[in-house]
């Protein structure tokens, strides 16, 4: 079991604790990097609206960075929760269920990030527990605020710890920002089709996350995987890719916000076939694995306008 102190759950510890701030520094190396790593360019080396995310003809320092990229700044915080007083779990039990982003500014191609995490919600689900992190980085020269990351973990067996018959459920966070909208009925406005690469999974862990998950086929076996699987946040980045390709006409900053509930696995080298349903600013949206004809990972995007190419 992780956890510190105690050996009982204690939620108001838990949600009382302060996580110390963190430096988070990249290059615009690390920006092409991830942009390979989730599928950019990947069919055509010279698409006029990828290319940017790995090359300018002015130099590397001009080139674009994809909203997701943002998601970064929060690896290495789960590893940081067996410092969190009060909190009693298995870590081979500890699963991401979500991400929440919002994009205060256009990521610049290289910087020193300010991380500033809280603990933004714990609740009681039974059998499990979900703890919710928030994490605010903010650009350290300027102190702008450049985005916000909220990642909801799964703890199973580490639920049943209400002292009350009411399901302990604390969350700061507006609940529009966590409820997760229907998938409609009717037929997609969009529908995007991407392979991914056998060696996706090993090509996006060069983005900061080595979880043997991803890699190892002894690992992957052991959690019960035929071989390695992707990681969820390369699943969201192609999801987010396609809709920038087809709702945003390749405008990658009409991007305000993006949230994504990871379902269910996916092996390198499956099929994504990313929905798209036009909901004023929102994009809901749900991708599937064509070879499994399963949903692997929904959510919604909101845009700050609609492209006038639609």
């Amino acid at each position: 079991m992780a956890g510190s102190g105690s050996s009982e759950f204690d939620p108001e510890l838990v949600i009382s604790h302060k996580f110390p701030e963190s430096l988070y520094t990249y290059t615009e190396r690390d920006a092409a990097l991830y942009a390979l790593g989730i599928g950019a360019c990947a069919n055509d080396a010279i698409d006029d609206k990828e290319l940017k995310y790995v090359y300018h003809q002015d130099g590397q320092q001009f080139i674009q960075v994809l909203p997701t990229f943002a998601a970064l700044f929060s690896l290495g915080f789960t590893s940081e929760m067996e410092q969190i007083p009060g909190l009693q779990y298995d870590p081979r039990l500890l699963l991401h269920g979500q991400q929440y982003i919002e994009i205060y500014k256009p990521l610049p191609s290289h910087g020193c990030i300010l991380n500033k995490a809280s603990i933004a919600g714990l609740h009681d689900k039974g059998k499990a527990a979900i703890l919710e992190i928030e994490i605010v980085s903010y650009e350290k020269e300027s102190g702008d605020p450049l985005c916000m990351n909220r990642l909801a973990i799964y703890l199973r067996g580490a639920g049943g710890f209400s002292k009350s018959s009411q399901p302990y459920s604390y969350s700061k966070s507006p609940s529009n920002q966590s409820a997760f909208p229907k998938i409609p009925k009717s037929q997609p406005f969009a529908v995007f089709e991407e392979c991914t690469n056998a060696s996706q999974a090993l090509l996006y862990r060069l983005s900061g996350d080595y979880n043997p998950l991803h890699s190892d086929p002894t690992v992957a076996g052991i959690a019960g995987f035929s071989r390695p699987i992707l990681h969820g946040l390369c699943t969201l980045g192609y999801a987010v890719r396609a809709i920038i390709k087809c709702i945003c006409g390749g405008e990658q900053n009409m991007i305000k916000s993006i949230s994504g509930r990871f379902l269910l696995h996916v092996y390198p080298g499956e099929t994504l076939i990313t929905e798209m349903w036009l909901a004023g600013l929102r994009v809901i949206y749900q991708v599937k694995v064509k070879e499994r004809n399963r949903a692997v990972l929904s959510g919604f995007v909101d845009l700050d306008r609609l492209s006038s190419s639609l």
